[in-house]
């Protein structure tokens, strides 16, 4: 395995819209999963899209820690060809960063309950269905196989921050409540 380079807010593969994976159980791909899974564990990150790592695939992994849970901890996950599919209108604002934009977190309104699908690396169908913060990691990842990044979907611009001032836009979302 190999740590790989996260390309950064302004590289162009982050804003092109990433190709299908033709066959999941090719060798190549299981490689570039665990070399994914490796870089997004040593950012540290909760996931990772293959166009962040310079490959034009419909590829993410993600993983949901512990205390982000509320429940279940999802280990490392590899997701191919995504699909989401709202399970109700309902949104909330929520805080996120981006190892492609490590300098700024914003708040951004996600759907709370998806279902999501795809392939596994052993070409399986997976299907589940997401709520909270598992929900807005999947959905987070598979914005950049379509060339977006949190950023384009943050609401207000006051809803953006640096890192270090970041604290204030958690603070507002406790105060204002966090529905959307």
């Amino acid at each position: 395995m190999a740590l790989l380079m996260i390309a950064q807010m302004g590289n162009p593969a982050l804003r092109a819209v990433a190709r299908p994976v033709a066959d999941p159980t090719d060798p190549d791909i299981a490689r570039l999963a665990a070399d994914m899974i490796e870089t997004m564990m040593d950012a540290p990150g909760v996931g990772l899209a293959a166009p962040q790592v310079g490959e034009s695939l419909r590829m993410i992994v993600f993983r949901v820690p512990p205390d982000r849970s509320g429940g279940e901890a999802i280990p490392p996950t590899v997701l191919i060809n995504p699909v989401i599919e709202p399970l109700d209108g309902e949104t909330e604002l929520g805080l996120e960063g981006c190892l492609s934009i490590p300098v700024l977190r914003g708040l951004v309104p996600r759907f709370t309950r998806i279902r999501y699908s795809g392939l596994g690396l052993d070409g399986a169908p997976i299907s589940r269905v997401a709520e909270g913060f598992h929900a807005r990691v999947v959905q987070h990842e598979t914005d950049h196989l379509n060339g977006h990044l949190y950023i384009d979907r943050v609401t207000d611009p006051r809803h953006l921050a640096t890192v270090e001032e970041s604290h204030h836009l958690t603070d507002a979302l406790k105060g204002a409540g966090d529905r959307e």
